[in-house]
This record gives C-alpha cells, structure tokens and sequence, in this order.
C-alpha cells in the first residue's frame, strides 16, 4: 500500500512536468499506464498522456484499456498525424479487437487512420466470430517457402521480422500457401546454410482452422505449451497465427465466464454502460436458475408433506432435515466444480470419464462415514437416542454418495447434451440432492423405526 502511494505521489509531480512526466510512463509497463488513463477524469488529461508515449508504446496501452470506446475516443481526438502514427503500430488483431466492439460510425473514424491494405486486413478479421480462431489470429506471422535454404530463410526472417507478432516459429508453405511444415527460430539458426528447408522442418503440424472456438485454441496451446499455433482454412491454406498473449485472455475470460455462470449470473450485467442496464440485466440473468431452485424448493416441501405423519411420531427427526439437505448440497457443489474444471480443462474425457465417477462417488462415501460418524455421536449425545444417531448417520453416507456423484454425472451429461455444464449444473444438483437426500432420509427412517 505504501508502495501504491508513493507512486501516485510520483505521478502527480511528474504530471506537472512533461520531462518527468516522459520518464515516469518511460519506467512503466502498458497495462500500469492503460489503468492510469482509465483513473484519470480529464480526457485532456488522457490525451496528454497518449501524446508524449511513442506510438509504438501508446498503442499497446490503447491496447491494454479495459473500455474499447474510451481507447476509441482517445485515438479520434488526437491529432490525425500522431493518430496515424499510433495505428500503425498496432498489429491487425488488436486493431480488430478494439474496432469490432465500436458502432458504425466510430468503426468508420478509426478505419480511415489506417493505410488502405492494412484496413482491408483489419476488416477480413473482424468478418470472424471474435471467440473463435479466426477472431483471435494475427496475420502478422512469418512464413518461408519449403523449397528455400536456411540462408535464404534467414534472409527471409530479416525482411518480414520487423512486422511479425512473433519469430519464435517459422511456418512453411508451399506455392499455393498450404501449411506443410514449422520449425523453430533456433533450429534455422543451427542448421546448415544451404539446408533446404523441407529437410529440416516439422511435418506434423498442431494447428486450428478458423472457425474453431477460442476454448479448444486455448486448450491446445496450454497442453503443448506453445508460443503461438498456426491457422489454417478448410483448404488448409495458412491464414494466421494466435499467440500465447491473447490465449492468456480467453483462459482468464473463458474462466470468469464459468465462474459467473454457476453462480447464475454472466458477464453481460458488467457490459451494460448504465445503472437501469446493469439492474435489468441483472435481473434477466439471475432469474431462471431462481424460478428452477423454487421449484426444487416446492418438490422437496411435497417430499415432506408426504411424509408428514412420520416426522410427526418422531419430532427429532425433523431436527436433523436442514443437516441431510445442507451436507448433500454442499458435497454435489464441490463434486460438480471439480468436474465442469476438468471438462473445461480437458482432463476428464474418454475412459477417463469413468474414473471420475468412480474417484467422486469413493470421495463421497469417505466424507459420508466421516460426518455420518460424528454426526451420529452428535445426535445420540443430543436426543439419547442410538437408533436416531444411526438412522442419521446412515442417511448422510448415502446421500453424500448421491450427491458425489449426481455432482460428477450431470455436468458430464450436459456437456454431451451440447448444454454449458457450468450453467445448468449448480441449479439441478441442488434441486435433485435436496429432494434424493429427502427421500433417503425418510425411508431409512421408515424401515429402521418402523413408522
């Protein structure tokens, strides 16, 4: 914290100053300077900011601003040469990135900054969906022909090095553009001069097409740990590259999403710009999986009426009913995170699959003899009653088990549903261990006292 003061101090005085001012933003990263522009009230102050940043600096902090309208309005506010200067430097994919969530007329106002090759490439990639492939790729790669020399490839690197995303990875084409091969920077580097390149790359190719969604990219990239991975058409025909960096983006998004979601609630509730948007949204979203957790309220109220004479010749029984529905909640709860995680991660999928429920359901039976055990001591020190202790104790072993695995066997069957795991299964779990749990706990109560 003293930290975080000492360097607004600095910026204060360095605002006064646009020497210090220079060499304070000159020792920060882009993403410091982009949440600095965000604090800041004064567009002037903004603007201010921007100017006296290199354009190559300015545009990965426009880059980095959480708000693509405000970086919008930055950049048609400056003067146009300097807003020229700035696009230029901006790689296709972030210029895409930060046009696509305009409206028309401001998509217009940046557009015109950029020369008329670079616009056209810029439009071609907002043509894709933005959570796919496509919608994440660069075009700013550097690719060499198969039947070139290593020298010749190094000579090749030279020319196109100064506008790539990245060099770490040299993908190989043949005449028509088809991606037939990829070697690294440091495997050219070693090789010998007149090595054909063919002889050398790669063969086996990991890559995505453009219409793939941005979550399989995202696994891909983290399973194999690469820089960046290719992309291709359906004809095969290299169309562009995704880096590391925006990979970072859709695991931290796709991740915020699902946690949003089994919460019941999204994201969209933070897109709204006003108050009333943010409370309708709000509303909307959180809504539904309300109206299904009432509905498992009233399934699991008809349960108890059911059994209401029962509750009624032994008094103490209905004591323990919040325990047997809270415990089982809580044990799905934790069972179905583990699992939409898995899923989301791509560690739980084919014969895996079993093994998951299998490992869940062995997990529930330990945590139900465990708080079955002390919950049953609990109740027998409580009402003096073994009899009750053991019928507790028992219904907490099976519906933990229960809740085990319908927490693993739900999201598992959604996902083959084609339904989002990580929306639907927090509110069915609930509902269904409330009322199995319920039923459970009754009839060993039935069968045990003889009620």
């Amino acid at each position: 914290m003293a930290e975080n003061e000492k360097d607004d101090e600095r910026l204060k005085r360095a605002q006064k100053n646009t020497k210090e001012l220079r060499e304070y933003l000159y020792r920060q990263q882009p993403a410091d300077i982009a949440e600095i522009v965000q604090q800041m009230d004064d567009r002037e102050d903004q603007k201010r900011l921007i100017k006296i940043l290199e354009p190559e600096d300015a545009a990965l902090v426009l880059n980095e601003l959480e708000d693509s309208e405000l970086a919008a309005e930055i950049l048609t506010e400056l003067p146009e040469n300097r807003a020229i200067d700035i696009v230029s430097e901006m790689s296709s994919d972030d210029a895409a990135d930060l046009i696509f969530e305009l409206d028309e007329d401001d998509r217009e106002a940046i557009l015109d900054l950029f020369e008329e090759e670079d616009a056209n490439e810029v439009q071609r990639l907002m043509n894709y969906p933005p959570d796919t492939a496509g919608g994440l790729m660069t075009t700013e790669y550097v690719a060499v022909p198969a039947h070139v020399t290593a020298a010749a490839a190094i000579e090749m690197i030279r020319e196109q090095a100064p506008d790539a995303e990245t060099i770490y990875y040299l993908y190989v084409i043949d005449s028509k553009g088809h991606l037939v091969g990829v070697l690294s920077l440091r495997e050219l580097i070693v090789a010998k001069p007149l090595t054909n390149i063919s002889e050398i790359m790669w063969r086996d190719v990991r890559y995505v097409n453009v219409n793939d969604d941005q979550e399989d990219v995202a696994k891909i990239v983290s399973k194999y740990n690469f820089l960046a991975i290719p992309v291709v058409d359906d004809e095969n025909i290299l169309r562009g590259i995704v880096t590391v960096d925006d990979v970072i983006d859709v695991i931290h998004d796709e991740a915020a999403e699902d946690f949003l979601r089994m919460a019941g609630t999204s994201l969209a509730e933070e897109d709204e710009d006003s108050a009333i948007g943010k409370f309708s949204t709000a509303v909307r979203s959180r809504l539904p999986w309300l109206l299904i957790t009432i509905m498992g309220g009233l399934c699991s109220g008809q349960v108890l009426s059911h059994y209401e004479s029962q509750w009624s010749q032994v008094i103490a029984l209905s004591f323990f009913v919040p325990l047997v529905i809270g415990m089982g909640g809580n044990v799905g709860t934790q069972s179905s995170t583990v699992t939409v995680r898995g899923i989301a991660t791509g560690s739980i999928s084919g014969k895996r699959v079993i093994f998951t429920v299998l490992r869940e359901a062995s997990i529930g039976i330990s945590l139900g003899v465990t708080v079955g055990s002390l919950v049953a001591c609990a109740a027998y020190l409580w009402q003096g009653s073994i009899t009750i202790g053991i019928i507790i104790g028992m219904a907490l072993v099976c519906n933990m088990l229960t809740a085990a695995t319908l927490g693993t066997l739900v999201p598992i069957v959604l996902k083959k549903l084609k339904i989002d795991p990580a929306v639907a299964s927090a509110p069915f779990i609930s509902t269904t261990s409330d009322i199995v749990g319920l039923l459970i706990y009754a009839n060993l109560a039935i069968k045990i006292l003889g009620l």
